[in-house]
């Protein structure tokens, strides 16, 4: 095998609780995270000269060692001790700082052709431990489907998969700095989601459960800053979504929804509002990679 070809699919958080702030300046972290049917297209090329090359669809998109896919690339060579290079083509529909893992998922999907192409064999724990060196979504950009993260989101644990239905993200044209939304984070003035009560409803596969314990404590930074990101909730909701919430840090707010019509019809209302710059109709996707 020369080249593979495949999909990196984007992440929402379900629900995301910050426990504390730990010394070393990272925070502790609790939360449901849940594969959508968005997702960048790769192609994975083996290359006989040496290095690393990158093209994007997206100008501005770095494609030198600024990308993660390219550190994904080059932390695989090196751990694996492989003379050959890679070329990577990236068709970019994942919205960048999102929330959504869009980086992150591209050099998951990067570390697995990899493996794939070079025959290395190495297990998807291995190849979890080296994604963490490059951020901490990428194990679970891994592993996909539905988990439940801690520690800084590297410690994973299989859930029961989610219930699937359809999902509207949106995306206004704003910037979020993470850093700034977790700097002014504070944790006791914050509700907290039951992430226990939700993950009992994913077992029973109740799909109203589930979205009711929808809960994220970084909203209270963001929305603040950013109101745009509660009319675009406020629009879902009004519009037959069960819940909505913003995922991650923002600025991305993604709505669950029991049938594919009433979904359809939020999507128009959220483009006829002009709320977001990018507006997304999926699906809960727990299926494979390629």
């Amino acid at each position: 095998m020369e080249q593979i070809r495949v999909k990196a699919y984007a992440k929402v958080n379900l629900s995301l609780d910050v426990l504390k702030r730990r010394a070393d300046g990272y925070h502790d972290v609790r939360m449901i995270m849940q594969t959508i049917d968005l997702y960048d297209d790769l192609a994975v090329q083996k290359t006989k000269e040496q290095g690393i090359s990158i093209t994007a669809n997206l100008k501005f998109l770095p494609v030198d060692e600024n990308n993660l896919i390219y550190k994904a690339a080059k932390l695989f060579l090196d751990t694996c001790g492989i003379s050959e290079g890679i070329a990577v083509d990236l068709k970019k529909h994942i919205p960048v700082a999102a929330g959504m893992a869009g980086g992150s998922t591209d050099a998951a999907a990067v570390l697995y052709s990899m493996n794939e192409l070079f025959q290395t064999e190495l297990s998807l724990s291995q190849l979890m431990e080296i994604g963490v060196k490059i951020g901490a979504d990428v194990p679970y950009c891994l592993m996909q489907g539905t988990a439940l993260a801690e520690g800084i989101g590297e410690k994973l644990t299989k859930l029961p998969s989610m219930v699937k239905c359809p999902v509207l993200a949106a995306k206004p044209g704003i910037h979020v700095s993470t850093a700034f939304v977790y700097g002014n984070l504070n944790l006791e003035q914050v509700v907290h989601p039951d992430i226990d009560a939700q993950i009992a409803a994913m077992e029973k596969q109740d799909l109203k459960a589930v979205a009711g314990h929808m809960g994220n404590v970084l909203e209270s930074v963001t929305i603040s800053k950013y109101p745009v990101v509660e009319k675009i909730k406020r629009c879902m909701k009004e519009n037959g979504a069960l819940n909505a919430l913003m995922s991650g840090s923002g600025p991305t707010v993604f709505g669950l929804f029991e049938e594919e019509k009433t979904a359809k019809a939020a999507y128009q209302a959220l483009c006829d509002q002009g709320l977001a710059k990018w507006v997304y109709l999926t699906n809960i996707y727990n299926g494979s990679r390629r």
